[in-house]
């Protein structure tokens, strides 16, 4: 980046063309937009940045993000208690729920066994998991882990721990009309709909 850009705009540069997406040239569009803000703006877009962290946290129960623990789906009396629909991140569960048809309550893995990638059993949130099912109160769990390679492998390992540990507990996962290779975040609702209600035993 050339040296004549000021310290700080080249400072601010770098640290955004971090994130996904965005490459230098894209990072130095967003930083010269910024600059064009009101100033108001762009001091709460710095203090919601600077309070991310603080505000939000993992709820207890479910792994996801939330601003209360437990989150506000874990606490709502109406949903079921008897079904849990396992995913493997947290912007998953907010693609399933938002269709307003699975009323149950969810679990956030925390990704998807990839060896290649380092991801192993121990990487994901298997504890919290055997700790729900612990409590008895599931007599299904929904695999909704996609269909990928990663997906199928994760899947075949949460079977096999259930069925060893909790024996009592039906496993189902998604009807294959999601297709494979696809992501659960990146379906639409009518394929997710049909996907949980056409569920298929494992």
């Amino acid at each position: 980046m050339s040296a004549r850009i000021p310290e700080p705009l080249r400072e601010l540069v770098e640290q955004l063309s971090r994130l996904p997406g965005l490459g230098p040239k894209s990072a130095m569009r967003v930083a010269m937009t910024l600059l064009k803000w009101p100033e108001a703006e762009t001091r709460r877009l710095g203090r919601n940045v600077h309070d991310l962290r603080d505000k939000l946290h993992l709820c207890s129960r479910c792994g996801g993000l939330s601003s209360t623990d437990p989150c506000t789906i874990c606490s709502d009396a109406a949903r079921q208690r008897d079904t849990l629909c396992l995913v493997a991140e947290w912007d998953s569960m907010l693609a399933l729920d938002e269709g307003g048809f699975y009323h149950g309550q969810y679990m956030i893995l925390g990704g998807l066994l990839a060896p290649l990638e380092k991801v192993d059993s121990e990487s994901l949130d298997l504890e919290r998991l055997v700790r729900r099912l612990e409590e008895g109160e599931i007599t299904e769990l929904i695999l909704a882990l996609g269909a990928t390679l990663e997906a199928e492998n994760t899947a075949s390992f949460i079977k096999s721990l259930v069925r060893q540990r909790f024996p009592g507990i039906k496993v189902s996962r998604l009807a294959q009309g999601i297709p494979l290779g696809a992501e659960v975040k990146y379906m639409d609702r009518e394929t997710l709909r049909q996907s949980l209600q056409y569920r298929q035993d494992l």
